[in-house]
């Protein structure tokens, strides 16, 4: 068994952070939070939409939901019921490069809590009844984002964008691939994924972490996953992709998806850095200049002082080998071609002029202040424990994201705008269209 402590010189009313590998290859992480009777706990598998090979698309949101349908030794009630008795929470998640399952517990009910969702992860049945059943329920979840045209716009700008990349498909599956996915490819891909190397447990809170440990090496024995052996931890993504410069679509592309809906929603924007690109803390400052509140350019602009949408705002997702970027508005079917010139414009200010002192003070405020009071979550810091672990390759405290955060400079804000609006760009437009609102886009 190998470990780490994080914080075995911190002061005893500070959070500690551990990691231990079992012999089986698990890895276990934990923060303790003193003076808290609650805590969160996750399994994190590392696969998620882009991991699905040719004929299991849709599988891994599949899993997500099979999961809660039974195992050997517990069925969909037994599951539900375990939770409601104690007053907690279970969900889970899929991404584009992870699931996870988690639930929030009183700290005396986490070797509960431990136990049930370990035998989900390792011992679900998938059988064909609930296989069908769940097919159905999907179907539904699809159904119900494809009426949301703000859900629309944003997932076909990331197929705009990263084109043929793996990352461009839908995390939920489309419903085709959900109709067309037979139980016995959900099977393997449960089979192939869902495996000791590839599994990390994390949990915050009122946590003791050998003790968790404990609960886990049991709940896996129960299972009958391995005890012993040399099993090495998969390794992160971090290091997967090489190129400085992500890869995606070929060229900018204009994209209009007609809809009868009263408003229309607009995403800008094309690649962007990859999630461990040493400029994703530039980049956060970027979004909250740019974009990311009451008193951001976009904001002001586009809403204040014209009143062309409610909703404005800058966004970015990065993944183990590309990006993207991307400027939201929802306005007037009629006002797109302003809107976009105006998302255009604002966009182009800062890469060409950069931004002012009082906007890098305010930008890094609002991202230091978010950070902070993020972390008085214990479902926060769990998620941030698993994505150090399966995304980021490290764990950074708060003290040094607080310090990398104030590290930002004006000229690395307007360098890294520069760098994005002079890669191909894209635009997605969702409203009720006879003709594309814009022909070209604006340069």
């Amino acid at each position: 068994m190998s470990s780490f402590d994080a914080g075995q010189d911190a002061p005893p009313d500070s959070a500690t952070v551990r990691r231990t590998v079992l012999p089986g290859g698990v890895r276990v992480l934990s923060e303790h939070m003193p003076g808290l009777r609650s805590a969160t706990i996750g399994a994190w598998v590392g696969v998620g939409s882009r991991d699905e090979a040719e004929g299991h698309h849709g599988s891994t949101h599949f899993l997500e939901h099979l999961l809660f349908k039974g195992t050997s030794r517990r069925t969909a009630m037994d599951i539900a019921a375990a939770f409601d008795a104690v007053g907690g929470e279970a969900n889970a998640a899929t991404g584009k490069e992870y699931t996870c399952y988690y639930a929030r517990v009183l700290d005396a009910d986490l070797p509960m809590a431990v136990d049930v969702i370990a035998d989900m992860v390792t011992s679900a049945t998938l059988a064909e009844d609930d296989v069908a059943s769940e097919r159905g329920v999907i179907l539904e979840e699809l159904a119900m984002n494809d009426d949301d045209p703000g859900d629309v716009v944003h997932e076909r700008f990331a197929e705009a964008v990263l084109g043929d990349n793996p990352l461009g498909r839908p995390i939920g599956g489309t419903p085709d691939s959900i109709r067309a996915v037979p139980r016995d490819a959900i099977w393997e891909h449960y089979r192939q994924h869902y495996r000791p190397e590839g599994l990390v447990i994390t949990a915050a809170g009122g946590v003791d972490h050998d003790a968790l440990c404990d609960m886990v090496s049991r709940a896996l024995k129960s299972a009958g996953w391995p005890e012993h052996g040399g099993a090495r931890p998969l390794p992160s993504r971090a290091h997967a992709g090489d190129s400085s410069h992500p890869q995606g679509a070929d060229a900018g592309t204009v994209l209009t998806v007609r809809r009868p809906v009263e408003q229309a929603h607009v995403v800008l924007g094309g690649l962007g850095l990859r999630a461990t690109d040493e400029r994703r803390f530039t980049m956060s400052v970027l979004n909250a200049v740019l974009g990311g509140g009451m008193s951001s350019r976009l904001f002001q602009e586009v809403r204040e002082k014209r009143g062309l949408a409610y909703s404005v705002y800058s966004f970015s997702a990065g993944y183990s080998d590309a990006g993207y970027f991307g400027l939201y508005a929802g306005c007037t079917p009629s006002k797109v071609p302003e809107v976009v010139d105006l998302l255009t414009a604002e966009w182009q200010k800062i890469a060409a002029d950069g931004i002012t002192d009082e906007e890098l003070r305010r930008g890094i405020g609002q991202l230091a202040g978010g950070l902070v009071l993020g972390m008085e979550d214990t479902g926060s810091r769990m998620s941030r424990l698993g994505k150090a672990e399966l995304v980021y390759g490290e764990f950074i405290d708060l003290d040094e994201a607080l310090r990398r955060v104030h590290a930002v400079t004006a000229e690395q804000v307007r360098s890294l705008a520069a760098d994005l609006i002079a890669r191909p760009r894209s635009l997605t437009v969702v409203g009720p269209f006879d003709e594309d609102p814009v022909a070209d886009l604006p340069r």
